[in-house]
């Protein structure tokens, strides 16, 4: 099993510093990346992909990130992702934003990986995630900082909201989301961290790396591709190949 890094922010203009963090990530074994252009990009070109893909042999797949301020810029932002084939996530800490997202069929994530953002979250909110069968996302990079007092009180909203999310039955994924690459992770490390500084179940850890991560591409390559992808074929994740 090849666990994910579903989150590694990039400049896609920046080839030269993207082939850096691919060289530190086949350093430490990672298999499966998520990119998200930090640079305002609302669609990626195919070619913008096989230039990127050409830098490394490991599998990736793509997300946009919005980051609406209310829910009129959102709504009329979103307009532009009516046939998106990529991952599509919310990040924002204004409660209709959430809420519409949690109802729209075109995002997939709700994120709360901001550690402002992680406060905002509601059973209510929460509830209507799971019925809409949208993942919520969190990540690890608040509690790797310097700063111990700072480290301390973002673990606690980690562990506490972890916890608020295990109890509403939503699912969810984990990242590192980590911005220098001398902090990157083995997502098994990190599932390691999750396990013993988090208190979540071994085999949920390993879910949220891998599990959830699957199902998610797998709903969106039934949604967009149905001449390419049948209802009961699952998608397999495996080496890059030269062919």
């Amino acid at each position: 099993m090849s666990y994910f890094e579903s989150r590694l922010k990039l400049n896609f203009n920046d080839l030269n510093d993207i082939k850096k963090k691919f060289i530190m990530c086949e350093k430490l074994g990672i298999k499966n990346l998520i990119l998200e252009p930090k640079n305002n990009i609302i669609n990626i070109p195919l070619e913008l992909k096989i230039e990127i893909g050409k830098l490394t042999e490991i599998n990736l797949f793509y997300r946009i990130n919005l980051k609406p301020d209310n829910l009129k810029n959102f709504k009329k932002i979103i307009k532009n992702f009516n046939n998106f084939k990529e991952i599509l996530s919310v990040e924002s800490e204004k409660k209709d934003v959430q809420i519409y997202a949690a109802t729209d069929s075109r995002i997939d994530i709700i994120s709360f990986s901001d550690q402002n953002i992680i406060k905002t979250i509601t059973p209510g909110v929460l509830s209507l995630i799971k019925q809409n069968n949208k993942l919520i996302e969190f990540s690890l990079a608040p509690i790797m900082v310097d700063n111990k007092a700072t480290q301390s009180k973002n673990l606690r909203n980690l562990y506490r909201f972890l916890r608020v999310a295990k109890h509403s039955k939503v699912n969810y994924i984990i990242n590192g989301n980590f911005e220098d690459i001398f902090d990157f992770r083995n997502p098994r490390s990190l599932i390691s961290i999750c396990y013993s500084l988090l208190e979540i179940p071994l085999n949920e850890a390993k879910n949220a790396f891998y599990k959830n991560i699957t199902t998610l591409l797998e709903k969106i390559n039934r949604k967009y591709n149905h001449d390419l992808i049948e209802p009961d074929v699952k998608l397999i994740l495996g080496e890059k190949s030269d062919a």
